[in-house]
């Protein structure tokens, strides 16, 4: 939105010196006439904001200003606490911890406490249940990485199992769902890779820095790929695992079957994390067509009770 956009630059302007145009509109992809005409709306809004031109040129705010907290409505000082306490659970970073503290100073004295409850109004952990041990301690030597230009060194597995030695430059820290990676060059591919902490081991800084590159920023939005790859396959589900199907697909795809199961048409790609989505299910849900997709059930089912023997 662009309310969130505006109070964004202005918060970058404020911790920061000076910032191109073109910096502010990689960082909020958006065009570098836009990011004008949201300095222009600063303006209005009473926040003097000076470009200068030149290859040393940028945005800044003028020297002296001191933001008046008024600039601020109490529902934009509740999003934003929202939004950096919700980052800080994830990373528990200081730098985060006190730019908390810093928006809290721009609070009225007399307003506090409306603040405060309608920032609790709303709590965003994306923390998981249970994680793995290694996570904030690699979520830490990554950033440093990050603000050091340092480079990184790791072993990592990929979904099949294969382990490799890596050394990477650190481009970007991702959180996508409730997993963190992080996008790097990886010197052993010679290109860009994204990395997932939880396959990674004995993550170590190293001394040696590099020069950024010509960063090419991930693909994380996959949906216009997956429409494409993904067939409906017909499931039978018993009603107590709605919940569960219902973060595939929506309530759109469920027709009532009696009073305790649906048919679902359930979006599907053929593969193995597909397939492992269905056996999560249990025996609360059948495939009933394609018949295909029956047989590589059953085929897989009879696996593993080889498996576990007789």
């Amino acid at each position: 939105m662009k309310v969130d956009r505006l109070v964004s630059i202005i918060m970058l302007l404020m911790d920061k010196k000076r910032v191109s145009a073109h910096e502010l509109a990689e960082q909020f992809e958006v065009s570098p006439r836009t990011i004008y005409r949201d300095i222009d709306s600063i303006n209005m809004a009473g926040v003097p904001i000076m470009a200068t031109p030149g290859v040393s040129g940028g945005i800044e705010i003028m020297p002296n200003y001191k933001l008046d907290n008024k600039v601020f409505s109490l529902a934009d000082l509740s999003a934003i606490l929202i939004g950096l306490a919700s980052v800080a659970n994830m990373t528990r970073a200081t730098e985060l911890n006190n730019a908390i503290a810093k928006v809290k100073n721009l609070i009225p004295p007399e307003k506090a406490k409306e603040i405060e409850v309608k920032a609790n109004q709303i709590y965003i952990d994306l923390s998981p249940w249970m994680s793995n041990e290694n996570m904030q301690p690699y979520l830490a030597i990554i950033k440093t990485a990050l603000q050091e230009n340092k480079l990184l060194s790791f072993d990592y597995t990929d979904r099949y199992g294969n382990k490799t030695a890596r050394t990477a430059e650190p481009y970007q820290l991702v959180l996508k769902g409730n997993q963190w990676y992080w996008q790097g060059y990886c010197n052993q591919r010679n290109d860009y890779r994204l990395f997932r902490l939880s396959r990674m081991s004995d993550l170590q800084l190293q001394e040696q820095t590099f020069t950024p590159r010509d960063y090419q920023k991930p693909q994380l939005d996959f949906t216009d790929i997956l429409a494409t790859m993904q067939t409906k396959i017909t499931l039978r589900i018993h009603k107590s695992i709605s919940e569960q199907v219902l973060d595939y697909c929506t309530y759109d795809h469920f027709t009532p079957d009696g009073d305790e199961h649906y048919i679902v048409s359930f979006p599907f790609i053929e593969n193995d994390y597909y397939y492992n989505i269905l056996f999560g299910f249990g025996n609360k849900c059948i495939c009933i067509e394609p018949s295909h997709v029956r047989s590589e059930m059953k085929r897989r089912i009879n696996e593993m009770t080889t498996l576990y023997g007789s």
